[in-house]
């Protein structure tokens, strides 16, 4: 088989990554070489590949789900949102601009012969690419210069799906809305829907499919159950209100109890959803000092905004908060940032100087050079791997000493006094088992419990949930009208 799929959906988190994701797995399986594909990206949680580019997290793992490698190509373009209309723009791989909507909607034009080229690429070197758009393909105040949805489907000669979800109701008005608001060009090219997230019987859906069909002329290709404990790597915070690795019954009576801080500007908050596996460990995100409790762990995840975000912290009163919950304080990355007793801010923000809440014996000055690469060495006895993603240098005072060593350098602070203080750019720590059933057993012997690591493998737990959805694709969806379609494309 060759050829090429392009998946929109009605909506933001209707489902595409999911379908994506689960037919890379599916055709991986079938032993066809795929790739995944998305133009343009709008995401904090991203991916650091091998090469050191960084891309959009949820295309780094559809990747992992194909069996190949994550590449820049896989996502030439990556929207990091700063502020409500301003976003870092990064062009294959390489931070380039801070720019507000408007500015980036001037330029797109000119990124569209980047992203077909990738795309191209692409398919020169797989047998099939599975093309994910952004948002919908019909936001009608965007056609003119798209450069992430059907106009990528047009250039390239792809045939398309649109995914509608159907849990939140209306999804046939969707789908047909979708069509109908399509200009000609675009419209001839959508060959088929799937109705994703359906809870219960889909007898119920009766002749809606084949009704829809005789309105628009686009046959409906699946109905995909609601599936419970699938909580793939998510590209933004939206994905928050969703799914997410399962917190066990009884963890917070009996278990650690673990709080994350829910920064307005959240990145990368996938690094938690190792601890979330762990039937021991309940995992709480809050954003007030009445939701932290009295916390075995709390964490202060990554941020794209470290300055704005800490004074957040600060207006909500959760960094007195913290402090007096007598809980084990992990920064990672941004978080770890704020730890510090300065932050020198003249990229990001543009702040120039802030003081930070001074729980270590460390400051971050920050630098235009964004440093974006895979990391490996060990902490607390164990091998780790990990990425950094981060603008900020931070350097360690007198008080303060390194707890994760690197290959070629230290990195990360500890509280040399009371060591109830951790810092780390790293993120991906908690996906190496050895290193997450040691810290969470230290965790537990501060807080006077018994952890009792359950020998879970992250890496295969993964795996199983790239299988599981590939398992419900080709159980619910039409696979040969499907890969007539992949095998139609230009």
């Amino acid at each position: 088989m060759r050829g090429a799929l392009m998946v929109c959906g009605t909506t933001s988190d209707a489902g595409k990554s999911h379908v994506v994701t689960g037919l890379c797995r599916l055709l991986a399986r079938r032993g066809i070489s795929v790739a995944p594909f998305k133009a343009q990206n709008m995401a904090l949680n991203s991916y650091v590949t091998p090469s050191g580019h960084e891309i959009g997290r949820a295309q780094g793992v559809q990747a992992l789900a194909a069996g190949v490698d994550p590449e820049v190509a896989m996502n030439p373009v990556l929207l990091k949102p700063t502020g409500e209309r301003t976003s870092q723009v990064v062009v294959l791989g390489k931070a380039v601009a801070h720019l507000t909507a408007a500015e980036y909607h001037e330029r797109k034009p000119e990124l569209l012969a980047l992203v077909l080229d990738s795309l191209a690429d692409l398919r020169r070197r797989f047998d099939v690419v599975i093309c994910e758009g952004a948002g919908s393909p019909a936001e009608i105040n965007l056609l003119d210069n798209d450069i992430v949805n059907l106009r990528i489907a047009h250039d390239a000669g792809l045939p398309a799906i649109v995914v509608g979800d159907i849990d939140r109701g209306g999804v046939f008005a969707a789908l047909y809305g979708t069509v109908a608001l399509l200009p000609d060009h675009y419209r001839g090219l959508v060959r088929g829907f799937v109705i994703n997230k359906l809870r219960g019987d889909p007898a119920l859906l009766f002749d809606a499919g084949a009704d829809l069909e005789a309105r628009c002329g686009v046959p409906t290709l699946g109905v995909l159950p609601w599936i419970d404990g699938v909580a793939l790597d998510a590209e933004d915070s939206l994905a928050l209100a969703g799914p997410r690795p399962h917190t066990h019954a009884g963890a917070l009576r009996d278990g650690l109890d673990v709080v994350a801080i829910r920064f307005p500007r959240l990145s990368n908050f996938t690094d938690l959803d190792a601890l979330a596996l762990e039937p021991g460990v309940a995992v709480r995100l809050v954003d007030d000092p009445v939701g932290l409790g009295s916390a075995d762990l709390v964490v202060l995840p990554g941020t794209k905004a470290t300055v704005a975000d800490l004074a957040w912290l600060r207006g909500r009163g959760l960094d007195a908060a913290i402090r007096a919950s007598g809980g084990l304080v992990l920064g990672v990355c941004g978080g770890y940032q704020m730890l510090g007793h300065r932050i020198v801010d003249d990229v990001e923000s543009g702040a120039g100087e802030v003081e930070g809440l001074g729980w270590l014996d460390v400051e971050t000055v920050f630098d235009p050079a964004k440093v974006v690469r895979q990391v490996a060495g060990t902490a607390m006895g164990q091998r780790i791997t990990g990425y950094e993603i981060h603008h900020g240098r931070t350097k360690l005072g007198a008080d303060a000493g390194p707890w994760v060593h690197l290959e070629l350098e230290e990195e990360g602070a500890v509280d040399l006094v009371d060591a109830s203080v951790l810092g780390t750019s790293l993120h991906g720590l908690f996906e190496q088992d050895g290193f997450r059933d040691t810290f969470l057993t230290e965790v537990g012997r501060r807080s006077d419990k018994v952890f009792v690591p359950a020998g879970l493998s992250f890496a295969a737990a993964r795996q199983a949930q790239f299988d599981r959805l590939a398992d419900v694709l080709e159980d619910h969806l039409d696979m040969t009208a499907l890969e007539r379609l992949i095998g139609e494309a230009r």
